[in-house]
């Protein structure tokens, strides 16, 4: 897929921001927000920094967050099971309730807070709004038996007229992973998988993962080395083996580079400006998927 290019910069407040060659003014960059950079305070200050930076060099970015860590406390001091199957929550309907309430109540605000300070640039929404994302119950497996994972959808059609206008009068949408689907039910969507399926409907140049880890390890856990770059059909044959904290995140890169997506990138969000670095570059600290069917796996980095 080619760069994505601005219709018109008319009004840009970025216009004449420099940016380079490799990331025209318009393009779209979808960013995942998740793992440790979430519970420490200054990696999310930060973070907030780097997004408007992003905005500021003329990108356009849209950040859907998780909130695993916030939940799952939250879930404790009400003493609610917390499982997991398939590197998925396990949902039920008590669950769902705790989920929007933190996703939407706590865990955006205080994001969009912390971007607002830079300007009045974030607006924070859900999947739920004007039907953009719709999901339908996802079906799992564990050592190839199926197992009940509730209230976790599977996000089947994306709208992203809401997400576009946001984006054309200058806003960064900050998007919660929560769905509903066409017989009314609200589902808990995975967020590394809401965000590749935005980043594919908005046609995004990018997507970028922030995760608590150093990026795909070669061999774990016997070895710590870190593919740095692979093809879509090299992580497709490596997919089955992955263990479950990782699956997600390279199913939704896998789903965003076959999806039109040109890159996605799966960084280490305790690195302090894994964003701009991933998002500005053709690397970062972490893996990065391209779309191909090469069997390589490309170059390994020691970590």
């Amino acid at each position: 897929m080619g760069p994505l290019v601005a219709e018109s910069t008319d009004g840009d407040p970025s216009a004449g921001s420099p940016i380079r060659p490799e990331d025209p003014r318009g393009s779209v960059v979808v960013v995942k927000f998740g793992g440790n950079a979430m519970v420490d305070a200054d990696l999310r200050r930060t973070f907030a920094r780097d997004v408007v930076e992003l905005w500021r060099a003329g990108l356009r970015p849209v950040v859907v967050h998780g909130g695993g860590p916030q939940i799952s406390a939250m879930l404790d001091r009400l003493g609610l099971e917390t499982r997991f199957e398939a590197g998925l929550r396990v949902t039920t309907p008590e669950t769902m309730d705790v989920v929007r309430m933190v996703l939407t109540g706590r865990v955006q605000r205080e994001l969009v807070g912390h971007i607002n300070a830079h300007g009045p640039f974030a607006v924070g929404m859900t999947g739920e709004d004007a039907h953009t994302m719709t999901a339908v119950r996802r079906a799992a497996r564990v050592d190839g038996r199926p197992v009940d994972i509730g209230l976790v959808g599977d996000i089947v059609e994306v709208d992203p007229a809401v997400v576009r206008t946001l984006l054309e009068q200058g806003h960064i949408p900050v998007v919660s992973p929560v769905a509903r689907g066409a017989d009314g039910q609200v589902y808990n969507v995975n967020a590394d998988l809401a965000a590749s399926a935005l980043a594919v409907a908005l046609h995004a140049e990018r997507l970028v993962v922030l995760t608590d880890v150093a990026g795909l390890y070669a061999d774990w856990p016997h070895s710590t080395d870190v593919i740095e770059r692979l093809t879509a059909d090299a992580l497709e044959k490596l997919l089955p083996g992955l263990a479950s904290g990782m699956l997600p995140k390279m199913e939704g890169c896998l789903r965003a580079v076959r999806g039109g997506v040109r890159r996605a990138q799966v960084l280490d969000g305790r690195v302090p400006h894994a964003v701009l670095r991933g998002a500005l570059g053709e690397t970062g600290p972490g893996t990065t998927v391209v779309p191909g069917t090469g069997p390589d796996q490309g170059a390994h980095a020691d970590r």
